[in-house]
C-alpha cells in the first residue's frame, strides 16, 4: 500500500474527478470521512465481532498526517468504533475524530475522551418494549433475530441470522417504524438491520458540520449502506457550494449508493488500498 507508482482509480463522473484533483492538489485543506462497518470493516454475522480490516490502520496512519483531517462517521457508539478499529494510540492518528451515533457522540484521539449529550428517553422505552414486540411478530431471538443495544442512544434489530433474513427484515419494517414513532424515534434501515434512534442527526449533518469545522476545501466520503445516503447528499450539497468532493462506495449490495458513487470498490480491503495509495501520491 501507499505505492507512489500505482495509479488511483479514475472517478466515473466529472464531479468526482474534480473532487479527486482538489484532494491531490490541496491535501492540507481536505477532509477524508469514512463509514466503519462495511467500509473499513467487513460485514460479519455478529456485529460484536466486527474489526477493521488489517490494512486500514496502516493506511490511515500514512494518510492522516498529509490531509487536514480524517473522521470516522458511524452509527455505532464512538468508543466501540475506536476499539473495533484499533485507532487509539495508532501512529499518525493523533488528530483522528470518530463521530459515533451519527454524530451525537464524538471521540477525539487528541484527548482520548468521548463527548455526548444525555441518552434519549425514547430509546430506553423502545429497548424495554422491543423483545415482546418481536415475540408477538414471531421474530423473537429464537427466529434468528438479534438485538444490538447502542449505549442508550439507539437500538438495532439484525436479521442476518434468520432462516430468510430478507423476508424477516421486510416483515419488521412497518411494525418497528410504528414502535419507533410511538416513542419519538425514527427507523434507519441498513443491510439486514433496522436501527431505532432519535431524529435530527444523520451522517449528512455530522459530515457537513465537521467539514465546516475543519474549513475544508475538498472532501472524500466512503460508505456502503443506506445510512450513508445522507452523507452522499451532503457531499453533493457541498459541491454545489464550490467544495469539490469524491464519493466512494464500498461493495455493490446497496444499489442506491453504488449508482451515486464516483468510485466503486469491492469492499474494505480495496478501501484500505485506496487510502494507502492516496497517501503514496501525497508523499512530497
Amino acid at each position: 500500500m501507499g505505492n507512489p507508482a500505482r495509479s488511483l482509480p479514475t472517478p466515473s463522473t466529472q464531479a468526482g474527478r474534480e473532487g479527486l484533483a482538489a484532494l491531490l492538489a490541496r491535501p492540507a485543506r481536505a477532509v477524508v470521512a469514512l463509514d466503519f462497518d462495511g467500509t473499513l470493516a467487513d460485514i460479519v454475522p455478529n456485529p460484536e465481532q466486527s474489526r477493521a480490516h488489517p490494512f486500514v490502520v496502516p493506511a490511515l496512519s500514512a494518510l492522516a498526517p498529509r490531509v487536514a483531517a480524517v473522521a470516522v462517521i458511524t452509527g455505532r457508539p464512538a468508543d466501540t468504533a475506536v476499539r473495533y478499529g484499533g485507532f487509539a494510540g495508532a501512529p499518525g492518528l493523533d488528530h483522528l475524530v470518530v463521530l459515533g451515533h451519527y454524530g451525537a457522540e464524538r471521540w477525539d484521539a487528541a484527548t482520548g475522551s468521548v463527548s455526548a449529550p444525555a441518552p434519549d428517553p425514547g430509546v430506553e422505552a423502545v429497548r424495554a418494549e422491543l423483545p415482546a414486540v418481536l415475540e408477538e411478530l414471531g421474530a423473537g431471538t429464537d427466529s434468528g433475530t438479534w438485538i444490538e443495544e447502542k449505549g442508550g442512544r439507539a437500538v438495532a434489530v439484525h436479521t442476518r441470522r434468520a432462516t430468510d433474513p430478507q423476508a424477516v427484515f421486510e416483515a419488521l419494517r412497518v411494525p418497528l417504524s410504528a414502535l419507533a414513532a410511538r416513542n419519538g424515534l425514527i427507523v434507519e434501515p441498513g443491510r439486514l438491520v433496522l436501527e431505532l434512534r432519535p431524529p435530527g442527526m444523520d451522517k449528512g449533518v455530522a459530515l457537513e458540520e465537521y467539514v465546516k469545522e475543519a474549513g475544508a476545501e475538498a472532501v472524500l466520503y466512503a460508505g456502503d449502506d443506506l445510512g450513508d445516503l445522507a452523507a452522499y447528499a451532503a457531499v453533493e450539497k457541498l459541491r454545489a457550494r464550490g467544495v469539490p468532493g469524491l464519493l466512494v462506495c464500498s461493495g455493490t449490495e446497496v444499489p442506491e449508493l453504488a449508482e451515486r458513487a464516483d468510485v466503486l470498490l469491492p469492499g474494505p480491503a480495496a478501501v484500505a488500498e485506496l487510502l494507502g495509495d492516496l497517501a503514496g501520491q501525497l508523499i512530497p
